[in-house]
């Protein structure tokens, strides 16, 4: 078991200081609240513990001495209190953080120290995944994954327009790219304690889609019974984010555009001005000049928005697609599709990851976490293979029924597993722990395939005329799950 680094003790209770010494590596003993300070101010304790013959405003002033001087993990204050000694209140309002009563109770650092090296355990876990996956903290707090070109070009536009009083902001990118994580990123640099407010433009009618955003007073229409408070108003000094703003009706391009304007904006049926306070975030994944040129997009709209855009590169891009070996793992640690899963599956054979290289992505981001989600759910070995990865499971399906409808006599579920197992091989050699790896299966699993199967060096079929390992068929992998 793991100890503690530094714990300070501030009492002349022998049983104290022998419990510090079971806990922690190195135990500091002060006679009173001046050395105590000191002691802190250079050795940056996890832990202090006191004893009821400092009273709670001493602990206090302690408390706020040492509060600059905390390590990582942060420093954790214990009071030992004596039998039937009341003021448990006074000394946690005092920064105190446990009390031990009696005795008895000392024992209980034995699972404070516990907590506190768990503690510390999940924030060095926490900064070693944004170490791994994020450029730096902006990235971290809104899961912007990856560390290749196009992310840094990303991150670098998010900065230098939240930094600014640039408003409206557009975000274009292909779809499943992330435009909203950008916008949030966006809002979290430049107002973080304000409303984010999104709302998804193709989704309601031109009269909902007013109503929502404008707000309606009783009696403007037909089901208007009440007054309504609009988006624009509900995201108050905060964000409003409108996605797939292309798909906005053009009658109501013309009012938003007399907002982003006037910065100004009536309820539907109302007479009075409200003004918008927000930052307006519009995304599309259409090309808006294209759109323009087909009279389907104003565009004085358009201009009006383009002011510095945040384009998002598509995972097929090289500079994108460097990221997605990144980005595949991030997704494998923080899904939690399946609870009995999580944590036990705990990496990405190689050649499941040049499978995933090789893909194109049309649903980019978005497309490739739901791959690693479902091949975490196909998957039962520790690690996933190119077995568990299904890019299209609806038409690998379809391709599968056919074969066993009758349509490829020549196609078995032992055929495309033998195949499989014997192009492994060839590729490494038989070098079976390598081909294992490859595969995606144990050593142990591979040998009892191998003799199922008798497949044999010297076969004919086992030295097939193949210049590398290929990914097999999309029906061969699902005839195989």
């Amino acid at each position: 078991m793991s100890l503690l680094r530094r714990i300070v003790v501030v009492s002349k209770k022998l049983r104290l200081r022998d419990i510090a010494q079971e806990v922690a590596r190195e135990v500091f003993v002060a006679d009173d609240l001046r050395e105590a300070t000191d002691i802190a101010a250079t050795a940056t304790p996890d832990l202090t513990v006191f004893d009821d013959t400092f009273p709670p405003c001493q602990i206090r002033d302690y408390v706020e001495r040492t509060a600059g001087a905390a390590s990582p993990s942060g420093t954790t204050v214990v009071v030992a209190l004596s039998d039937g000694s009341c003021g448990d209140y006074e000394y946690k309002q005092a920064g105190v953080t446990h009390c031990l009563v009696g005795e008895q109770d000392y024992e209980r650092l034995h699972e404070i120290a516990a907590e506190i090296r768990d503690d510390a355990q999940q924030q060095a876990a926490a900064e070693a995944v944004n170490e791994d996956f994020f450029l730096d903290e902006t990235a971290a707090a809104v899961a912007m994954v990856g560390r290749g070109k196009a992310i840094r070009k990303t991150l670098q536009m998010v900065k230098l327009v939240a930094a600014s009083q640039c408003n409206p902001i557009l975000i274009v990118g292909d779809t499943g790219t992330g435009k909203e994580i950008a916008a949030r990123a966006v809002h979290t640099l430049r107002h973080p304690d304000q409303p984010f407010v999104a709302v998804n433009c193709a989704t309601l009618t031109a009269n909902l889609l007013e109503s929502e955003l404008f707000g309606h007073v009783k009696g403007s229409f037909t089901g208007a019974d009440r007054d309504k408070t609009g988006l624009l108003e509900l995201a108050g000094a905060g964000t409003i984010f409108l996605d797939e703003i292309s798909e906005m009706p053009l009658e109501l391009q013309a009012k938003l555009l007399r907002v982003l304007q006037e910065r100004t904006f009536r309820r539907v049926g109302g007479t009075r001005d409200t003004t918008c306070r927000a930052t307006i975030i519009a995304s599309s994944n259409r090309d808006l000049k294209k759109e323009v040129r087909e009279k389907r997009f104003r565009q004085d709209l358009f201009y009006r928005l383009s002011i510095c855009p945040i384009a998002l590169a598509p995972l097929r891009s090289p500079e994108r697609r460097e990221d997605i070996p990144l980005l595949a793992s991030y997704f494998l640690k923080t899904s939690n599709i399946c609870a009995a899963k999580q944590n036990t599956i705990t990496s990405i054979t190689k050649l499941a990851m040049e499978a995933l290289c090789r893909h194109d992505w049309p649903g980019n981001v978005r497309e490739l976490r739901n791959v690693i989600e479902r091949a975490i759910l196909l998957e039962t070995t520790d690690k996933i293979g190119l077995s568990s990865i299904v890019i299209d499971p609806i038409e690998s399906s379809e391709t599968a029924g056919h074969s066993f409808g009758g349509h490829g006599k020549d196609f078995s579920l032992e055929k495309a597993e033998r195949e499989l197992i014997a192009r492994a091989l060839h590729e490494t050699g038989w070098q079976k722990t390598q081909a294992a790896a490859l595969l995606g299966i144990t050593r142990a699993t591979l040998y009892a395939k191998v003799k199922q199967y008798s497949i044999c060096k010297d076969r004919p079929d086992t030295r097939a005329a193949q210049p590398a390992f290929q990914q097999p068929a999309e029906a061969e992998v699902v005839a195989m799950l």
